[in-house]
């Protein structure tokens, strides 16, 4: 019996020179794309999709658990509620987390983010530990429920174990609530290499690390980690949280005499390797040097909104060549449309404009936002995604050619009809990863099971 081919037609797609039409896609058993052919023929056997077909966006940052304290803080705890009052919240809610339940909670919000059209995940994970802060027997025991949970339901990972070291600058002792985050760079190294034997790197799965922030990581244990980093996987990424409160800048002025970004960027190699996270309160300065270093800006805007963290310079940023991409961070919203949409709509309440990140050779706000999210994803990712091109993975989603926000549009207006309008359900239909179908009419195989699991775990989190 002859295997099905391993190829899909489309009659509009949008490739890296734009919309095409009548687009042949190929692939190799592992996932990886061979040829993407416009104006092809449809062969016959061959599945067509259901309407345009575009890249499937990678998500570049990821607190898996945090999915599930969603809508638990809406609550005014004191008179000046803040993005410091949020993570005590949050600190308590991370104490009651176990391996089972960190692993469904994951499932089902992989499988959310599959539906929502993202087909990448770098998951910022830093609950390594017991409650009591001990190491389970299998030091990597978290970190490969998220892994497993990501294959399960068939989204790509990049897993980046976080080094959580102090509660401040200069070094401050931890606080008993952070416990189960702690690491030295021994430690977090010896976590990689037990990740890298059990759960190999492939096609869906990349290996990085994400000092947690500069108030928690010391310069020299900075250094020490990537150094080790680099011997054991060359150009892996680097995530780090930076800029994203005033209060941090503050105290980083008083410990250091600079500001985050400025002080990183004079120390480190800081290149397209690194995702710097927020970024929100950079001056002029750090704007241009960020920019220019080739790194990626981490936005996400649902979270930062929700945090009531401050707005990134986006405009000057991108006209200054910066590179950005989106995630769906505490997963207050799993959309990237929504990231995207925020990202514009901020900098028009903020300037009272329309379409401000539009650019001269973008004339509309959806398709230069959607491109640099792609290409900021890839990198941030450090995979072959972001691309509908040969050597990239098979990574698409099929839109719906009968949503009201497709059907009677022409191609130009497509991304910003996805993007600005919020009508009706998902316009995204079909979702594919590695050339696999995992969400099929806007249904995933695991779904109804995948929830059941989640809500058990809520349950228990919650009791």
């Amino acid at each position: 019996m002859n295997a099905a081919p391993r190829a899909f037609f489309a009659d509009h797609a949008r490739l890296a020179d734009g919309w095409q039409r009548d687009v042949l896609f190929e692939w190799d058993e592992n996932g990886a794309l061979v040829r993407v052919t416009p104006d092809s023929a449809a062969p016959a056997g061959v599945e067509r999709a259901q309407g345009p077909v575009v890249p499937g966006m990678p998500n570049l940052h990821s607190h898996a658990f945090q999915r599930a304290m969603a809508g638990l803080t809406e609550y005014r705890a004191s008179a000046t509620d803040t993005f410091w009052s949020w993570r005590d919240l949050m600190y308590r809610f991370a104490a009651k987390i176990g391996p089972e339940s960190l692993g469904d909670i994951a499932r089902w919000l992989y499988i959310e983010m599959l539906k929502a059209g993202y087909t990448s995940v770098c998951e910022f994970h830093y609950v390594h530990h017991a409650p009591d802060g001990a190491p389970y027997a299998n030091r990597a025991e978290l970190a490969e429920r998220v892994v497993d949970a990501a294959a399960s339901a068939g989204i790509g990972i990049t897993m980046l174990p976080v080094l959580y070291e102090y509660s401040g600058f200069n070094q401050s002792a931890p606080r008993d609530d952070q416990r189960r985050f702690l690491n030295t760079p021994d430690s977090l190294l010896a976590l990689i290499d037990a990740l890298t034997r059990s759960r190999p790197e492939n096609g869906t799965r990349r290996y990085g690390v994400a000092p947690h922030s500069l108030r928690a990581v010391s310069g020299e244990s900075l250094a020490a980690l990537i150094e080790g980093l680099d011997a054991r996987l060359q150009r892996a990424p680097v995530h780090i949280h930076i800029s994203e409160q005033v209060a941090e800048i503050e105290a980083c002025l008083a410990a250091t005499g600079q500001r985050p970004v400025e002080w990183l960027l004079d120390r480190f190699d800081v290149d397209e390797r690194w995702c710097l996270v927020h970024a929100t309160h950079i001056d002029a300065g750090e704007c241009a040097r960020l920019a220019a270093s080739g790194a990626i800006a981490g936005l996400c805007l649902t979270t930062e909104a929700n945090l009531g963290d401050g707005v990134f310079p986006s405009r000057e940023y991108l006209d200054a060549g910066g590179r950005i991409g989106v995630g769906s961070d505490s997963h207050i919203g799993v959309d990237w449309r929504s990231e995207l949409r925020l990202l514009e709509y901020g900098q028009r309440l903020w300037r009272r404009q329309r379409n401000v990140l539009a650019s001269s050779t973008q004339s509309r706000p959806a398709d230069r936002l959607f491109d640099a999210a792609l290409d900021g994803g890839a990198h941030a990712t450090g995979r072959a995604v972001g691309m509908l091109a040969p050597g990239k993975r098979a990574d698409w989603l099929v839109l719906d050619d009968a949503h009201p926000g497709i059907g009677g549009h022409a191609p130009e207006t497509w991304l910003s009809s996805v993007i600005f309008g919020e009508h009706g359900e998902s316009p995204i239909r079909d979702v594919f990863v590695g050339g696999r179908k995992v969400i099929a009419a806007r249904r995933h195989a695991q779904e109804d099971e995948s929830l059941a699991r989640y809500r058990a775990a809520l349950r228990g989190l919650l009791g």
